[in-house]
């Protein structure tokens, strides 16, 4: 509709079509039309008022397609044909399906999302939910406009938390045998940060153990590392499954530790970093960037340098059109400090590489901190979640314990991440579990509650999609829910162009509330006009789930 309109207002201005159509807004209240154009760029060309240019144009409009066309002080109105446009849209969805909103936008690209991150050693905690779930649906939002996307995941299996780790274990649990579960794990690194900080002097022992795991020569300080280190990976590995995500790389730390010393110290070579006080360094107090440590006195390898190290393996290995990195905002300056140091050094790849951070999640007490343990262990938190979808199921019906579980899992993995996504990256969030599992309120158990709902009414009516279409009528509501299925391509655009995933969940809340305000007050079995009321639930069930799968998540026929 968008290019119907761009056709037309070309007729009767001097501006590129592209301009037209990227001008062109949806307004804030359907009183005000489907969408309008702003005439404030005509205004200077034309040397007229623009409210003058937006009456001149509304007279000069006239076309079939739209139901009226008029000024409302700056900017023109058009009000669409809505039973042309219901049609167009509809038979749409019906045709396109799962493909409905997707364009080829993308075509061409090579893109690789670096996200996630977490370190071994370390607790997987709620907070580490938003980073998995933002990289996942901007993946999705990409390969939805055909972008070729390289799911990557850097993770940290080396450095000083793993070697406070293993300090730990060695001196206070050296009896205990290694256990698979994640609690146990991050525990033992909460045990060893507040003895740490109790006793300050301990820091010497660890750092030689981080010295003497870097060398990779102690046989028995190496095999307890592999051994812990593959159960956190495969505790990681059960979570992702979960969270319906997957990987397509995986890089470690621990292979770029070498590298990473090489690069600091040619650097230092050609002038470009220098040794201060024994540490090598990146003095970019000059840009503004104060300075970044490469190495430390000791000679052991920081995550700067083998973040350096990390960049260029990424555009070798890919050939990469463009690298995201999805990290939490704490590492700001971090990454500006990364891409200068990577320009000083003449990497030619650099303007091709981006970070996304996102504010961090934290709890009504605070924020959360893997050092402390005062935060909410992922597989914990998600049991309490699936128990309280299992009271609430339980109370409606009776079903095998498989089932249940499946069921239970989906609607606890949908308020979690729709609780990640809903937001807009830059912001902090405040978790609520309540909130988050809500079925009344802005989540993801709503969400999936009305795509059940729609997905019974189709059943109870044994209804077959089928490609004829014959609207002689159409409610109010029927008009308001169809208008919003039709923005969802131009929704999709915004949210890929801006790699917004936020814009998608908002989406899909709204257009839930109108097919839940349309169910109310609408019979769809056994009216008048059954058969179109029923494709546009179908058409809602449709939209609804390619929106949800954007964001990651899975839909459910029966809550």
């Amino acid at each position: 509709m968008k290019d119907l309109i761009v056709k037309e207002l070309a007729k009767h201005v001097n501006l590129d079509k592209q301009i037209i159509l990227n001008s062109i807004e949806i307004p804030p209240s359907s009183e005000l039309g489907d969408f309008s154009f702003p005439c404030f760029a005509l205004s200077k060309e034309l040397k007229k008022n623009p409210m003058e240019i937006s009456k001149e144009l509304a007279n000069k409009i006239k076309s079939g397609e739209f139901e009226k066309v008029e000024a409302k002080g700056p900017y023109v109105n058009f009000f669409l044909n809505k039973k042309d446009l219901a049609e167009k849209t509809l038979k749409s969805i019906l045709k396109e399906k799962a493909k409905y909103g997707s364009s080829k936008s993308g075509k061409g690209k090579k893109v690789m999302i670096e996200f996630s991150q977490a370190n071994t050693h370390k607790a997987f905690h709620v907070g580490h939910i938003r980073g998995t779930s933002l990289g996942e649906s901007i993946a999705r939002l990409m390969e939805f406009n055909s972008t070729k996307v390289i799911r990557a995941n850097y993770q940290g299996d080396t450095g000083m938390h793993v070697a406070k780790w293993l300090w730990c274990y060695k001196k206070y649990h050296s009896n205990e045998k290694l256990k698979e579960d994640e609690s146990w794990i991050a525990s033992i690194y909460v045990e060893a940060s507040r003895k740490l900080a109790e006793n300050p002097l301990l820091q010497d022992e660890v750092n030689v153990i981080n010295q003497q795991l870097e060398l990779g020569k102690d046989k028995p300080l190496m095999k307890l590392w592999k051994e812990s280190r593959s159960y956190c990976l495969k505790a990681f590995e059960n979570i992702y499954s979960e969270l319906n995500t997957h990987f397509d790389k995986y890089y470690f730390e621990r292979e770029f530790e070498i590298l990473g010393k090489e690069i600091a110290l040619d650097l230092v070579t050609k002038g470009i970093a220098k040794i201060s006080d024994d540490a090598t360094i990146m003095n970019l107090e000059e840009d503004g960037l104060s300075v970044w440590v490469l190495l430390r006195k000791d000679g052991t390898v920081l995550y700067s340098s083998k973040d350096l190290a990390l960049a260029e393996k990424k555009f070798k290995d890919f050939k990469l059109d463009q690298s995201i990195n999805i990290v939490a905002d704490e590492q700001n300056l971090h990454f500006k400090q990364l891409f200068r140091t990577l320009e000083l050094k003449g990497f030619k790849d650099v303007k091709k590489c981006k970070h996304i951070p996102f504010g961090l999640v934290r709890l009504p007490t605070g924020k959360m901190s893997s050092r402390t343990g005062e935060n909410i262990l992922y597989s914990s938190f998600l049991d309490e979640l699936k128990e309280f979808v299992k009271i609430e199921i339980t109370k409606r019906e009776k079903l095998k314990e498989k089932e249940l579980e499946q069921r239970a899992l989906a609607i606890a993995i949908s308020s979690l991440k729709y609780s990640m996504l809903k937001q807009s990256s830059n912001n902090i969030i405040i978790f609520n579990k309540e909130e988050a599992l809500d079925l009344n309120g802005n989540t993801g158990p709503y969400l999936l509650y009305s795509y059940a709902r729609a997905k019974n009414i189709l059943k109870k009516a044994k209804y077959k999609s089928s490609s004829k279409l014959n609207i002689k009528s159409l409610s109010a509501k029927e008009k308001e829910l169809i208008i919003k299925m039709q923005q969802f391509p131009e929704v999709v655009n915004h949210a890929h162009t801006n790699l917004s995933p936020n814009l998608i969940a908002n989406y899909s809340f709204e257009l839930a509330q109108l097919f839940n305000e349309f169910y109310q007050s609408e019979q769809v079995i056994g009216s008048e006009n059954e058969s179109v009321k029923l494709v546009i639930v179908d058409s809602f069930a449709q939209v609804l789930k390619n929106a949800l799968n954007l964001l990651g998540i899975e839909t459910l026929e029966r809550m």
